[in-house]
């Protein structure tokens, strides 16, 4: 019998944790609020990632990780995906708040998400598959037309909220950062290494 990979097992716990944070009344002490965060409430520029407006909200985003992992889990360990979404958890709630100082509140995985698929697109076109380069081409295509005619209002409709667009297209940059950093860390010469 087949073990389950570990890079699945860190989205079981990623998918739990977000669940536990939708069940338990915390979202007034985590979820991205601007006034909070300039009053040194820094903690909600990564915790309001894993808050969800309510359940269509939070089962749509669980949904889409879960079909991002299915495309993608091949090229994590347990480790390493949990280190991707902290990562990216912690420049999306930056990138928000620096380039976006006129959304108040913000809460979902959605910009999160947006990293993880750019992410593995990326891991997709550096080991010479041709489908990452139409992964990275459909995202941006995404990303740019939210960002110019915005979200459907039957999503907006469905979770109860203004789909923060801005988060998208700061999760594809983080997505491209967080490889890029990848990057250098894993071709950094090792001087210990034997040639």
């Amino acid at each position: 019998m087949k073990s389950i990979p570990a890079s699945v097992l860190s989205v079981v716990i990623i998918t739990l944790f977000s669940v536990l944070m939708y069940f338990m009344p915390v979202s007034d002490l985590l979820n991205y609020q601007r006034v909070q965060i300039d009053s040194g409430q820094w903690w909600r520029l990564i915790s309001g990632n894993y808050l969800h407006t309510n359940h269509w909200h939070l089962i749509m985003n669980l949904a889409g990780m879960w079909v991002i992992t299915a495309l993608h889990y091949h090229f994590y360990n347990g480790k390493g995906l949990l280190i991707l979404f902290a990562s990216l958890s912690l420049l999306e709630g930056l990138g928000l708040y620096l380039f976006y100082p006129s959304l108040i509140g913000y809460v979902g995985l959605s910009g999160i998400l947006h990293g993880y698929f750019t992410f593995g697109a990326l891991k997709e076109i550096q080991h010479k598959m041709k489908a990452g380069y139409l992964l990275l081409l459909g995202v941006i295509a995404k990303v740019s037309y939210e960002h110019v005619n915005g979200a459907t209002e039957q999503v907006s409709n469905l979770i109860n909220a203004r789909v923060a667009t801005e988060s998208h297209l700061i999760g594809v940059l983080a997505g491209v950062l967080v490889f890029i950093g990848y990057l250098a860390i894993t071709r950094w010469p090792n001087p210990t290494a034997k040639s």
